[in-house]
């Protein structure tokens, strides 16, 4: 069995989340081309791990290449970007790809990004071997990001959540899912979650977007998310946690109210974006849970933790209010 990267609770930490004790994981020139590494993907694979990572060139053109590692840590990254072929649709103009998530269904492994098609939209993509990649249908119009598939279908279809955006920086954003039979067609999008009041929680009023693939437990999907306010020296971004139905993930079960991990290590704070913690992957064995995350738009770091004591922090810290029903 792989094991995952994991390292015990620090001594007299009590956080839900803490941060490895060798973060930052890849550094932002970890390749040659490369300015910086960060939002990235990762999944077990063969007697390791795969990755696709998010790789800023130093051209600041942002697209996607593929990783592996034996332990999940220490990564070889292809130093050139994933080509892929046509899957269920011609190839689709590609103006950038960014932000990349993954999971295993059925029997390939599914990727979403942020495409630049006419504006950022959800582009999906598989493969079977992180070698050979192919592109399929766009999942929306413009504009759109965040798209984080669920591992498994609900009801008999794909479910996909997703931020609905602007072409820019949006000031604003919420969580929505949306289904489909087949990985081309998607409708019943339905409102997941939104911002929430300035007063009751503020690292996440501006807006809200989902991290890495939902992981099932027995008290529903633990989604792991950012959430962004808005401070006199720019966005701030946080990570929190809920739980939603594990038929209806629509249905919100609870909510973080505190965040459960925000900046504050010195690679959080300072880089191209200061003062952002991004999710885009977690590995589970048994209880334990490994995140793997964008640390200030630059590089690449992770974090550890429990999943019966976040669901209990979650629990005990929650936010019941504004919820769409």
């Amino acid at each position: 069995m792989t094991h995952i990267p994991f390292e015990n609770r620090p001594a007299g930490c009590k956080d839900p989340l803490w941060r490895y004790s060798k973060n930052p994981i890849i550094d932002r020139y970890h390749i040659p081309t490369s300015n910086s590494i960060f939002n990235s993907a990762v999944v077990p694979f063969g007697d390791g791990f795969a990755g696709v990572f998010r790789c800023d060139n130093k051209a600041v053109q942002m697209n996607i290449f593929a990783g592996f590692s034996k332990d999940g840590i220490h990564w070889d990254i292809n130093p050139d970007p994933i080509q892929f072929e046509a899957g269920n649709t011609d190839m689709i103009v590609s103006e950038y790809k960014y932000d990349p998530r993954v999971t295993w269904i059925e029997d390939r492994y599914w990727i979403t990004w942020c495409n630049g098609y006419n504006g950022p939209t959800i582009g999906i993509g598989y493969t079977f071997d992180f070698k050979t990649f192919y592109q399929c249908e766009n999942a929306f119009l413009p504009f759109n990001r965040n798209g984080v598939l669920f591992p498994q279908k609900i009801n008999g279809k794909y479910a996909l959540l997703s931020r609905p955006s602007d072409n820019g920086h949006t000031p604003f954003g919420d969580i929505f899912v949306s289904f489909s039979p087949d990985m081309k067609f998607w409708g019943e999008h339905r409102c997941v979650m939104r911002p929430t009041p300035f007063e009751e929680s503020a690292w996440q009023c501006t807006k809200i977007g989902a991290g890495p693939i939902p992981i099932l437990t027995d008290e529903g999907w633990l989604l792991f998310y950012h959430g962004v306010i808005t401070t006199c020296n720019g966005y701030r971004y946080s990570m929190g946690a809920a739980l939603l139905d594990r038929e209806h993930p629509e249905k919100v079960l609870f909510r973080s109210r505190f965040y459960l991990l925000g900046p504050a290590a010195p690679y959080e704070l300072q880089g191209d974006v200061p003062n952002v913690v991004f999710p885009c992957a977690a590995l589970t064995e048994g209880n334990k849970v490994c995140v793997y995350y964008g640390a200030a738009d630059t590089v690449t770091a992770l974090a550890f933790g429990y999943i019966d004591e976040i669901i209990a922090f979650v629990k005990q810290h929650h936010y019941n209010g504004n919820l769409p029903k």
